[in-house]
């Protein structure tokens, strides 16, 4: 049977103002398009004729190329914007930049930028549709949705799902637009971090809030592992990378002790500094989360697994050397080349 699909308005620039029936159109409707990656000749005409302009001004890479990848494969016409390489550096504003588009009769803006609210302010301002990539610390919803359909292709949906957002929730939009689409959908969602990287109050959002990442562990049925961004440690967040990493990593003994099977979603990019382990295969799952068919990680923490970890080592104020390191069945520490020293084990 066909799903009913709802009309979803001219623009998407975040889940909280979709309603629960809103976001099960677009995943249902991203669900057979996962297929065409698969297919030899990857593209279908759905947006022939269509101008989609990608605004991205502020720096990233996998939203930008998976954006640029789904246009293409969509048939879609795609021009690139950054800031680097727009009048922007010359003082133009945003709108100004836009309306420039406008008159060359584009479709779609999809805009990344510094400023939470730039991608609501910019889609009152023109007829196309603007579609939001992430806007300061106010939301990300394509990544928000990503999460939503891994979760729901892997567990077979949402509804009562226990979802436990661990880490840097207070500069995350991901973590709010994961927040928003969870709720609407029926799950349980919790955060998990140091007191301060979570915004005061979340708990008024309807989430739950864990202090112990043990805790958080034992309750969820989903991790969603956040990156703790390294740029705010002057800011005196938290007071080193390794009591973060101490106390808040998700290390493969944590996950051995809760003595269950724990889906492992990381939106990235990935800190291989503070990723305290994965599975040997976690690498090639990473990359394969980025087109919905897996998420970063299925981790186990099984006794006889051969474990990859990824160890910190702070060198200097603000410096981290990676230390990679195999663990085996009997705890037993290899160095996977002379890539670091390690000085000392981290260990629990």
């Amino acid at each position: 049977m066909t799903p009913t699909l709802l009309p979803l308005g001219k623009d998407l620039v975040g889940l909280e103002d979709l309603s629960a029936a809103q976001i099960r159109t677009i995943l249902d409707t991203a669900e057979p398009f996962k297929e065409i990656s698969e297919r030899r000749i990857k593209k279908v005409p759905v947006l022939r004729g269509k101008t989609i302009v990608n605004l991205f001004l502020e720096p990233s890479t996998r939203t930008r190329i998976s954006f640029e990848f789904a246009e293409k494969r969509l048939s879609a016409d795609t021009v690139n914007l950054t800031a680097e390489g727009s009048s922007v550096v010359k003082g133009e504003t945003l709108v100004d930049t836009a309306r420039n588009l406008e008159a060359m009769r584009i479709d779609m803006v999809v805009i990344r930028h510094g400023a939470s609210g730039a991608a609501r302010f910019l889609a009152e301002r023109i007829p196309s549709n603007v579609i939001n990539a992430g806007d300061g610390a106010h939301e990300h919803p394509t990544q928000g949705l990503l999460d939503i359909l891994t979760i729901r292709d892997h567990l077979g949906g949402i509804a009562r799902r226990r979802v436990c957002i661990v880490g840097d929730i207070l500069h995350s939009r991901v973590a709010r637009s994961n927040i928003f689409g969870l709720l609407k959908l029926g799950a349980e969602v919790a955060v998990c971090g140091p007191l301060t990287l979570l915004p005061l109050g979340i708990d008024a959002l309807g989430v739950r809030v864990f202090r112990r990442v043990e805790d958080a562990i034992e309750w969820a049925d989903v991790l969603n592992v956040l990156r703790l961004q390294l740029e705010r440690m002057t800011a005196g967040f938290v007071p080193s990378v390794r009591e973060y990493n101490r106390f808040y990593g998700i290390s493969a003994r944590r996950l051995a002790r809760a003595g269950k099977e724990l889906l492992i979603l990381h939106p990235g990019p990935m800190n291989r500094d503070l990723a305290a382990a994965a599975e040997r295969r976690q690498e090639e799952a990473a990359v394969a989360a980025a087109d919905a068919k897996a998420p970063s990680g299925m981790l186990r923490g099984a006794a006889g697994d051969l474990v990859l970890e990824v160890r910190g080592e702070l060198d200097s104020p603000g410096r981290v050397s990676e230390v990679p390191l195999l663990r085996a069945a009997d705890g037993t520490l290899v160095r996977l080349g002379d890539v670091a020293r390690v000085e000392k084990d981290w260990r629990d």
